[in-house]
């Protein structure tokens, strides 16, 4: 105000250019002073260019108020001339427009802080950018939940920026294209993604789902209370690594480290969310669904936290280990346990996908047609599919007899170590018709294939353990003119 002040006729205060920029008419860089008196390395120098400047303000141009003032109550996306940026206060020297001055033709500039007002240029293009913004101009949200985050992209999984405090405000800038948080019911939150600004200026991305929308058209916005200077949230990091972090049961730490990934298992993405944009806590796992709603996440100790409102408590046993109790339907304390994978799930998806699609290939590349006397003939497809003439000898101990001659080849099978000197490998085929899938370990050779069946008594999991006490084995030679017919 003071600066203003004098650049319209008022008395001069000491200020510089490197704290003021004026129209581009002196640099901010260098040193060069605004005021009639410069105090640079100790000395003072007159400006003759002061008197060019007592005559008026000259603008900077024009822009959009973001944040509505209380004191006049001026409401967001209006359109006000600017005249100085200060870099040092860190402030705007805006006009105010005649409609909101107090009538006694006084003080017709004010200061904006930095965050809280958007320079566009000309007129007319910050009057198209206040046409732009009109549908959120006055749009405000009250936050719901203490440690609502703020992110760095439209997505649950982006960096965090700022946390929000239980029913601190912010403003809405716009709406943003992107991925909703999951329920507990495994179903996308309703909502939508906010571009958002605070008060102390932090902008990002906020999930709706726990923001209470309202319209404010300037004036004194509710207040959050005061917090006492000893009583001032602190910083968490271990919280913060936390809640970065994809908490995935044990079980998938023991697939990655035997390196037996059952897909059926890491497509469920069974896991432990704390529920940081939602707040709701949810535990999901084979035979288990239970959700928690709470207010917020607080310490309770070391490495340990407890979930506002709700009887849920988390605490990180190792940076890659998070221990999470709650009490069953029956009143007793569980502890489940939850690791943090060096690879994200559907990475390991991924990996294994590939890995067992160049199994597949392999097999393919021998025949991909293979000829039995006793057992038919097997020719697989680029595809991953098959077809099997012939196979009237296995059914029903090996085959079923609903099962069709075609179907699909899965290499969702692993050996263990004392197999895998005998056999390449092993898969299952899924004969359309529906039954059980028929399961076999095999091994290429130059002649063709040989394959073994595999009972259900010889599964451990998705780990074939041992052969069948009386083993069924299958050679096909390799066919290079196949002759195929459907299976009757």
């Amino acid at each position: 105000m003071a600066v203003c002040g004098w650049l319209c006729g008022n008395s001069p205060p000491f200020i510089t250019t490197t704290d003021v920029a004026i129209n581009g008419a002196f640099g901010y860089n260098g040193g060069v002073m605004l005021s009639g008196f410069v105090m640079k390395r100790g000395y003072i120098v007159f400006l003759s260019a002061v008197a060019l400047l007592l005559g008026s303000c000259s603008r900077l141009g024009w822009g959009i108020l973001l944040w509505s003032t209380e004191e006049p109550p001026i409401p967001s996306g209006t359109l006000l001339p600017v005249y100085i940026r200060s870099n040092i206060d860190q402030v705007w020297v805006v006009g105010i427009p005649e409609e909101f001055r107090d009538g006694k033709g006084g003080i017709d500039k004010m200061e904006i802080p930095l965050s809280q007002f958007e320079l566009v240029g000309s007129k007319g293009k910050a009057q198209k950018r206040a046409e732009d913004f009109a549908a959120y101009a006055r749009l405000y949200a009250e936050n719901l939940q203490d440690g609502l985050p703020i992110r760095d992209n439209p997505d649950n999984g982006a960096r965090r920026v700022y946390r929000l405090r239980m029913s601190e405000i912010v403003k809405v800038l716009a709406v943003a294209e992107g991925s909703p948080p999951i329920s507990a019911t495994g179903e996308p939150l309703p909502g939508e993604w906010y571009q958002v600004l605070t008060e102390d200026g932090s902008e990002g991305y906020c999930f709706s789902y726990r923001l209470k929308l309202f319209e404010h058209s300037g004036g004194t916005l509710a207040a959050l209370p005061a917090i006492p200077a000893d009583d001032e949230p602190a910083v968490d990091p271990d919280l913060d690594m936390l809640l970065s972090k994809v908490w995935s049961p044990e079980s998938y730490a023991a697939m990655v480290n035997n390196q037996r990934l059952d897909l059926g298992e890491l497509s469920r993405r069974w896991r432990f969310d704390p529920g940081q944009d939602t707040g709701i806590a949810h535990i999901y796992l084979p035979g288990l669904d239970k959700t928690f709603a709470h207010n917020g996440i607080h310490a309770d100790g070391t490495r340990t936290w407890r979930f506002e409102g709700s009887n849920i408590r988390m605490k990180l046993r190792s940076d890659a280990m998070l221990a999470v109790q709650f009490p069953d339907n029956s009143g007793v304390t569980r502890t489940l346990l939850f690791v943090s994978l060096p690879t994200s799930v559907d990475d390991l998806i991924l990996q294994e996908t590939s890995r067992r699609e160049n199994l597949f290939r392999t097999i393919y590349a021998q025949g991909p047609a293979f000829t039995s006397n006793n057992y038919g003939t097997i020719v697989f497809a680029a595809n991953g599919g098959f077809t099997w003439t012939g196979f009237s000898l296995l059914v029903p101990h090996i085959i079923e007899s609903s099962a069709r001659g075609n179907g699909t080849v899965s290499m969702d099978l692993f050996l263990a170590p004392a197999l895998a000197n005998r056999y390449n490998g092993a898969f299952s085929l899924r004969f359309a018709g529906g039954g059980s899938p028929a399961r076999f370990m095999y091994a290429l050779d130059s002649q063709g294939f040989r394959l073994e069946f595999v009972p259900e008594s010889s599964l451990d999991g998705v780990t074939i353990s041992r052969r069948a006490n009386s083993p069924t084995v299958l050679y096909f030679f390799k066919d290079v003119n196949p002759i195929v017919s459907p299976e009757s």
